[in-house]
């Protein structure tokens, strides 16, 4: 790292997890933070300095990266007492003249701003490394995964619900309402979503590398050319929509700014190198690498080609807004991907039970390869929609835990296993957590589980008025977990696209009281509040549910008020629920679910008898499951 700095004198460099379309999963050739650390999370900011490594990450990952980092690294645990924000320990740590040298394309506008400032106030310079490639990338040796080349598919109008002209008359009639004469999406989901458009380049999201431009009479793609093939380049363009190179983005770019157009950007969501105000002296990044390259001699440098005074309208993008509100198509399809998937669990979950109870064991990466095969067996059926979470036993504790071959643990006659797995389907995405025991749970497990359960039916059956943010409805989850004194390290709810990435915003259900955006109507989110005792075991139940409005007595000030409709459709099991800790409203409430399981699913077992005998036996009421007095 010290000798890939061009010179430049940069005393640290610092490497986020983010790619130039700031995707929290990059594709496997720009993982420069993992490739550097070895840390394989999905969120985290590396420090290189002349004399330390340090990786911040928040408390999903801090079991895992402690596992994964060497012996030379530090690991700062965000959030916690006592540790510093990255921001705050370069201006604290660093000499006085310090560089801090930064990849501007894999940095967002809002957080070099912010990071700056935060220099320039401590006496420190930030450098941003514009022609000199990423550094990490710069050392990546032969080992370094080719960029990604799979074509592009159309999604169907029977799930995508609006065609791409009328999309880009709603996002024109925003610019115009916000004076902008063109709009930047960089968001690899928000690019698939706006053209009804699907691919591969990054695992477990049907995305492809790519940018779109809309102006009041011109959309492009800007992506390989050759990943689009017919039906695509059809389809594309008989929706007015011009396919151009990936890497002449910019010269268009600068040419919105030259001329004194005002351009639509998120902030919070650009690259500080795709941002006219800053620039890219050496281009565009090209799609197959990591490295700079000139665009014809156009440059969007500020002062590079740009004649007239540049303003920028910066809000949050408008695609992001409009893609989180799914349409009755897009709703029809995450239900149908949700009874598809509902088998294929279902599937699995008889099988582990009959494979421990012949006395076998079960290691975890064969619980993903099963549980992946039955879900390869239904309609429709894309890939996964994230790498599986197979936790047995103290595994279950790490919160993003990925099973490898040979370290792996075993599921036996006695083991608590946490299963967070998912699917991509042409219809749909889905998202779903079963904690399960193979044996007999202790009674302190059965606590925690029903803790946890009880957090959950308290979100899932609540009701809100309209307005309302995801952070004010997170504590409903955590208060019986709260009284015992216990709680959990992530957010409990986060938005999931519709046959697109399983994580999506604006809107979340978390602690993060900065997420201001409402839980509106036909959104989906995930409701998943946990327990994770270190070292022993873990605990998550995860549905997702879609926003869905509420009759109520009285309409207060005229308000809309709001719940929940479950998507997820799969039993909970009945033997590591504590009943004496249940209200009855709660076990009616399980009750309830268990019979619209079966009402909704058994329709798509008919044909295979003992799996309809099995979801007979797990969704009966809970008091003939446990063999208590009806």
């Amino acid at each position: 790292m010290s000798s890939a700095d061009g010179g430049r004198g940069v005393s640290a460099y610092v490497v986020p997890t983010e790619d130039p379309h700031m995707s929290e999963y990059p594709p496997e050739h720009l993982k420069f933070r993992q490739y550097i650390s070895g840390f394989t999370g999905t969120a985290g900011t590396v420090v290189v300095t002349t004399d330390a490594a340090l990786l911040w990450t928040d408390g999903r990952y801090f079991l895992q990266a402690a596992a994964e980092l060497g012996p030379e690294w530090t690991l700062m645990k965000a959030g916690t007492a006592g540790c510093p924000d990255l921001e705050d320990w370069l201006a604290t740590n660093l000499p006085q003249g310090a560089r801090v040298g930064i990849d501007p394309w894999v940095h967002t506008v809002n957080s070099v701003r912010n990071l700056q400032r935060k220099l320039e106030d401590a006496g420190k310079v930030l450098v941003p490394l514009l022609s000199d490639g990423n550094l990490v990338g710069n050392i990546w040796g032969e080992g370094r995964p080719p960029a990604p080349s799979t074509p592009l598919r159309v999604h169907d109008m029977q799930w995508a619900g609006e065609d791409v002209p009328a999309k880009l008359g709603r996002m024109r009639e925003q610019m115009r309402n916000a004076g902008a004469t063109a709009l930047l999406a960089p968001s690899l989901d928000e690019v698939a979503w706006l053209y009804n458009t699907r691919g591969g380049d990054v695992d477990h999201n049907p995305v492809a590398l790519s940018y779109a431009l809309i102006t009041a009479d011109s959309a492009v793609l800007y992506v390989d050319t050759a990943k689009v093939v017919n039906p695509v380049a059809q389809h594309l363009a008989e929706a007015g929509v011009q396919v151009k190179a990936y890497e002449t983005l910019l010269d268009d770019v600068a040419a919105v700014a030259a001329t004194g157009g005002r351009l639509w950007l998120d902030p919070a969501r650009v690259s500080y190198a795709g941002a006219p105000t800053h620039g890219s002296a050496g281009g565009a990044r090209e799609a197959n690498g990591d490295h700079h390259v000139s665009n014809n001699g156009g440059s969007a440098a500020a002062g590079g080609g740009v004649k007239a005074p540049f303003r920028p309208v910066e809000l949050p993008s408008p695609v992001t807004a409009a893609k989180a509100i799914k349409n009755p198509s897009e709703l029809a399809g995450m239900r149908e991907a949700h009874l598809r998937d509902a088998v294929a669990v279902c599937q699995f979950m008889k099988w582990l039970e009959d494979k421990v109870g012949s006395g076998a064991t079960v290691s975890e990466v064969e619980v993903d390869e099963v549980l992946t095969g039955f879900r390869r067996q239904q309609q429709g059926f894309v890939e996964t929609s994230f790498a599986t979470i197979a936790g047995a036993g103290p595994n279950g504790a790490i919160i993003h835990y990925r099973a490898q071959p040979g370290s792996c643990r075993h599921v036996d006659d006695n083991t608590l296993l946490l299963l967070d797995s998912g699917g991509q389907y042409d219809c749909g995405t889905t998202d779903i957590t079963r904690t399960v025991h193979t044996g007999t749970p202790s009674d302190h497990q059965r606590r925690c589980f029903t803790r946890v359960l009880q957090g959950h039916i308290a979100l899932d059956s609540a009701i809100w008025p309209e307005g309302t943010p995801g952070a004010a409805l997170d504590p409903l989850a955590r208060l019986p977990l709260w009284r015992e004194g216990l709680n959990y390290r992530h957010g409990t709810g986060h938005g999931v696209g519709a046959a697109l990435n399983v994580h999506e915003g604006p809107q979340a259900i978390s602690m993060r009281y900065h997420i201001t955006t409402p839980l509106a109507p036909a959104m989906v989110c995930s409701n998943e509040p946990g327990y994770y005792e270190d070292g022993s075991f873990g605990v998550r139940i995860e549905n997702l549910v879609v926003v869905v409005e509420k009759e109520t007595p009285f309409r207060y000030a005229g308000q809309q008020y709001l719940g929940f409709e479950r998507l997820t459709l799969v039993p909970m099991q009945a033997k590591l629920v504590d009943t004496a800790l249940l209200s009855p409203q709660e076990a009616a409430w399980l009750d309830g679910y268990h019979r619209e399981v079966w009402e909704r699913v058994s329709p798509r077992m008919q044909d295979q008898p003992e799996l309809l005998e099995w979801l007979r036996t797990n969704t009966r009421p809970l008091a003939e499951q446990l063999g208590a007095p009806a």
